[in-house]
Parts: C-alpha cells; sequence; structure tokens
C-alpha cells in the first residue's frame, strides 16, 4: 500500500465571496506551512482569517490522521468554490428594487510533504 504523503481540510459555506477568497489563497499556494501562516496573520482581510482556521485544520489533519512532520509540510493545492448565494432585495427609488447577492465560498486547503 502506497504511503499518505497529503492531507486537506474543506470549510463549507464560508461567508466570504469567492472572488475575495482566491486572492488570499494565490499569495500561499506553494509556501511552507510556517510561511502560509505568518502571511494569513498580517494579511488585513475576512478572508485570510477563514483561510488560517481552514489551513490548521489541515497542518491537524496531516500531523493526527496520518503522521507527517509539522516542518515538512508545504500548502501544495488551494482553491475556492462558489457556494450557495443569499438572495436580498434592497428598496431603491420610485418603489423599486435592486438586488443584493449574499456570496458564500467552500475553501479547500491540501497541505503535503516537500520532495
Amino acid at each position: 500500500m502506497a504511503d499518505i504523503t497529503s492531507a486537506k481540510a474543506l470549510a463549507r459555506t464560508v461567508r466570504v465571496s469567492p472572488r475575495k477568497t482566491r486572492l488570499v489563497l494565490d499569495m500561499i499556494r506553494g509556501k511552507q506551512v510556517a510561511d502560509a501562516i505568518a502571511i494569513l496573520k498580517f494579511t488585513p482581510t475576512s478572508a485570510a482569517h477563514e483561510v488560517e482556521k481552514v489551513l490548521n485544520s489541515a497542518i491537524a489533519n496531516a500531523e493526527n490522521n496520518f503522521g507527517l512532520e509539522r516542518a515538512d509540510l508545504i500548502v501544495s493545492e488551494t482553491f475556492a468554490n462558489e457556494g450557495p448565494t443569499m438572495k436580498r432585495f434592497r428598496p431603491r427609488a420610485k418603489g423599486s428594487a435592486s438586488p443584493i447577492n449574499k456570496r458564500t465560498t467552500h475553501i479547500t486547503v491540501v497541505v503535503a510533504e516537500k520532495e
């Protein structure tokens, strides 16, 4: 049986738009885990806080479930897929209304051992 060298974590229906989340994920993709956490700590967006929680969960999965060393891990894959959108309406002039889309995101982070 092949050794498992990666672990992933997933956060579903996070109340941040996928476009804003992808900007944060692009910053940490391919980095070592310690560097990625440092980048996320000092990135002043709400998406960075959510991504940091998912990254910590992926690291914990790698350590506890698969016995991987934290120092050997890199962020191998990250992606943000679109979740369900809550549709709301805002009153406008002359009795009309305009839509507001409150978007959500499914965030996935995969950490793997560096080769």
